[in-house]
């Protein structure tokens, strides 16, 4: 059946990339290296190749956005030259290459631990990667979180492909006026400035096409080295393309709702044709979110061309599909008419025409009459995950629709916490320490807790120079900011002079950095001005505040908070001690969530499916002050930061009064007397900083996420994938056919009676904690129609407490007796005092060993039903 199980091994990637642009010029032989440095983004997370490129020209360096690959282009040969026999910064260059190939060659975690598992390889489809502000192809969390996964996967050896679409125009550049108005600008980038390089097919670009309602679209495809892995990236950009169609991938979330779709399409179809362009047949395709599940469809597409039945070859590709889900509310998937995605999809359908209605039913929604990507994906991938803990109970409520009469609980969605990439966003001061005080293994091992135990001994002295130095920074960076916003507003020299008084150094800074979404609240502070004012203007306590953020262009009520932000900084009380920064980027971050002292986040809960700016500030020592939503709720231990009181049971307007509350008696009773109340070193503080890098640090960065992903999610995901594509699809045959067969037949199932005759039915009504212990047995009749019994699970469910909630106990029954004219009995002991009905209900599912998980067939044949 064709290459569909041949899996692209990662050593035949380097020859696809070219290796040296035409146009560069020539360097000096004693650093010719450079320019493999500077165009493999491991560069971003290393420091001293960072150290090393800021050296060449620091003032440049800065002005051209920390890009080796501009840097590079500017610098003259005369300069290059000098450098080449600069005898300091050759022995440093060595040292840098010397890093570079040793971790280059080394065999990393994966190969340790996982070598014997076969072919395994990895496709992962994102609409943004955030890596560095050198390639400003992100708009915020999403895209950081897929950019530390590449770089984590790289790190750990894994076998991964990165896939996504390259923006001519990134997403875009924030400016706040005089006014306090976000403008937005966007500027067009030169591919060649970029840290990428054109993925060559017989010496020329490599190009594929797709057809977009009806129009055939030329596609160039690019590459970005990040570290050992690659991430290929889609350019519609192409002479042959019409003007609309070459701005299809010009903006990040820009244009309507004909933009998006297409751009959906371009990352998710024409990113399995590029992958097959380059004889790539990945065993596992990680959808990160909705946008990219349109590749399901071309993977089917490509299955049936095989001949495969359709129910068989949608079988093999949830076979070898993992979707992640990043939204907690419904109205944040993306939806589409299905006229629209007739018209989009209309060259799809008109080559599967007898498939239409199948297809189309992958990504219906029945209430809405919708086509929702999220329901594609879900359709078509055998696992799913959300992104934390609370995520993952909030997605599988929300899902819950999909799969029966069972409890959320058992919705087969998981969670795996999301985490940050230490090495990109700790500060090298801190990572000084770790070297110095924690063993030599922990970047290696940085999930282990044991090794973080070592914090403990650094001294307090060392923590607070370390931190106080990094607020000076921050600082630093603020003031220069400001001032440059105020002298392109062409505000007075008075004005520009007055922001170097701005922001103490000394005062107990909070931040606030994130996306500008009404959900966010980043003006809850803002709701008792009276108390906010006492705080600011104690002379001896004082406390400051650093804000940043986007809003989305089209998102007006998240810009009106950047105004209202703006404007209450300009208050006479609060000038110079609540500032708001222009272009929230990944330069900026690094310095807010390094420098502050404590990270303050309050979003409406549950709306916070995980956050991860947070985690970057734990690293550093900064100390979260947060709703306990997203990672925060599975991540405070009393300890290692503040908890901002909701249980987000209350209705928005009551969990405001309830989250202003608790901030303010936070702040006034416990966060300022414990940094002020302690003299020249503040021990107690010191140990909360501690506590923060000691019990965040291990579990909330992205290494243990990969490794999670590959230990849960990718290794089981490739197992299956290889075994349903063997002998010809025999076993993607055998799965789709038994699924065929028991949804043709399973309304033949019934529980016909129940034999309960051992329940004291006077204790019905009482409660069941107030009942005494003891068991009994229940049996119950099933009548099967033509299904085996053995392909069903027949069950007791009833609900224990535990604590102050009551927890599902499930009971396999067993089967006793002969099947009888489609009929067999069933038995189980249960708790005594438990009786049918009002306590315990019975149900009825399939099963099969080549699932994925209990529910994959969303039948259930119950006595609540």
């Amino acid at each position: 059946m064709g290459n569909y199980d041949h899996v692209y091994k990662g050593s035949e990637y380097p020859d696809m990339i070219e290796a040296v642009p035409q146009e560069a010029k020539k360097l000096p032989q004693t650093i010719e290296r450079l320019r493999e440095l500077a165009f493999n983004l491991w560069f971003s997370w290393n420091h001293d190749a960072l150290q090393l490129f800021e050296s060449m020209d620091p003032n440049r360096w800065k002005a051209l956005g920390h890009n080796p690959v501009r840097l590079l282009h500017e610098l003259d040969a005369p300069h290059l030259e000098a450098l080449s026999k600069n005898t300091d910064f050759v022995e440093r260059y060595q040292q840098v290459i010397l890093k570079f190939d040793t971790y280059m060659n080394e065999p990393g975690w994966y190969a340790n631990n996982h070598a014997a598992e076969g072919d395994v390889q990895i496709a992962y489809f994102s609409a943004e990667f955030g890596f560095h502000e050198a390639l400003p192809i992100y708009s915020g969390g999403l895209g950081i979180l897929a950019g530390d996964h590449i770089k984590s996967s790289s790190d750990l050896g894994i076998p991964l492909a990165g896939v996504g679409l390259l923006y001519k125009k990134g997403y875009f550049t924030q400016k706040i006026d005089a006014n306090g108005s976000q403008q937005s600008e966007l500027f067009t980038y030169d591919f060649a400035q970029l840290p990428i390089r054109p993925v060559l097919q017989n010496d020329q670009q490599l190009t594929v096409s797709l057809d977009i309602s009806g129009r055939t679209i030329t596609l160039l495809v690019w590459a970005a080295k990040v570290g050992r892995n690659l991430v290929f990236l889609l350019d519609t950009d192409h002479e042959a393309n019409n003007d609309g169609d070459k701005a299809l991938t010009a903006q990040l979330y820009g244009g309507n709702q004909d933009m998006r779709i297409a751009q959906e399409m371009v990352l998710g179809i024409g990113g399995v044709k590029v992958l097959r362009a380059l004889g790539i047949y990945p065993n596992v395709y990680h959808i990160n979110e909705g946008h990219a599940a349109f590749l399901t469809l071309e993977r089917l597409k490509e299955l049936l061309h095989l001949g495969l039945p359709f129910h068989v070859a949608v079988e093999t590709v949830r076979s070898a599909t993992v979707f992640t889900t990043h939204t907690p509310v419904p109205a944040g998937h993306d939806t589409f008419s299905v006229g629209m995605v007739e018209h989009y999809l209309g060259h799809l359908f008109s080559e599967l025409s007898k498939h239409k209605q199948s297809i189309i039913s992958l990504g219906l929604d029945h209430k809405s009459g919708q086509f929702n990507m999220t329901h594609l994906a879900m359709n078509t991938a055998g696992l799913r995950n959300g992104v934390s803990k609370l995520h993952g109970q909030v997605s599988r409520e929300m899902f819950k629709e999909f799969h029966g009469h069972i409890d959320a609980s058992e919705v087969p969605i998981s969670s795996i916490t999301n985490g940050v990439h230490l090495d990109t966003w700790t500060a090298p001061a801190w990572k000084e320490l770790f070297d110095r005080f924690l063993p030599g293994t922990w970047r290696a091992e940085q999930s282990n807790e044991h090794q973080w135990a070592q914090i403990e001994v650094i001294p307090d002295e060392s923590i607070w120079k370390v931190h106080q130095h990094l607020k000076e920074d921050l600082v630093r960076y603020a003031r220069n900011s400001l001032m440059e916003q105020r002298k392109r507003n062409g505000e007075s020299e008075e004005r520009i002079e007055e922001v170097r008084q701005y922001l103490n150094p000394k005062a107990l800074t909070i931040g606030f950095a994130r996306r500008f979404a009404t959900y966010k609240r980043a003006n809850l502070i803002f709701n008792d001005l009276y108390r906010l004012k006492k705080l600011i203007s104690d002379p001896e306590r004082p406390v400051q505040f650093i804000f940043a953020g986007k809003a989305h262009p089209a998102d007006y009520p998240g810009q009106d908070l950047i105004r209202e932000i703006y404007r209450i900084s300009q208050l006479k009380e609060f000038l110079g001690k609540i500032v708001i920064l222009e272009n929230y980027d990944i330069n900026m971050a690094r310095y807010l969530v390094q420098g502050v002292d404590i990270w303050l986040n309050n979003p409406r809960r549950p709306l916070e499916a995980s956050g991860t700016s947070g985690q970057k500030a734990a690293m550093n020592g900064v100390l979260n002050f947060s709703v306990l939503d997203g990672w925060w709720e599975e991540g405070y231990n009393g300890m290692n930061g503040w908890a901002i009181g909701s249980t987000g049971a209350a209705d928005w307007a009551a969990q405001e009064k309830e989250n202003t509350k608790a901030i303010y008696h936070l702040l006034e009773n416990e966060i300022i007397p414990l940094y002020y109340n302690q003299g020249e070193i503040p021990h107690q503080w010191i140990r909360r900083m501690k506590q923060s890098v000691q019990s965040l640090s291990p579990v909330y960065n992205t290494h243990r996420m990969v490794q999670d992903y590959t230990n849960l999610s990718y290794i089981p995901t490739a197992k299956r994938a290889r075994l349903f594509v063997a002998d010809n699809y025999d076993v993607a045959t055998k799965v789709a056919d038994y699924k065929q067969f028991i949804r043709s037949n399973w309304h033949q199932v019934r529980i016909m009676n129940i034999d309960d005759d051992h329940a004291d039915k006077s204790t019905s009504d009482i409660p069941l904690d107030e009942i005494p212990p003891g068991t009994k047995e229940i049996t119950a009749q099933i009548h099967f129609g033509p299904i085996w019994p053995q392909d069903t699970a027949v069950e007791v469910i009833y609900y224990a407490e535990n604590g102050e909630t009551w927890e599902q106990k499930i009971i396999l029954m067993a089967p006793i007796g002969e099947l009888i004219e489609q009929s067999q009995r069933f038995q189980a002991t249960i708790p005594s005092h438990l009786v049918h009905g009002p306590h315990f209900s019975i149900r009825v599912r399939p099963i099969s060993t080549n699932f994925a998980h209990s529910f994959e067939l969303s039948l259930v044949t119950s006595t609540l039903s």
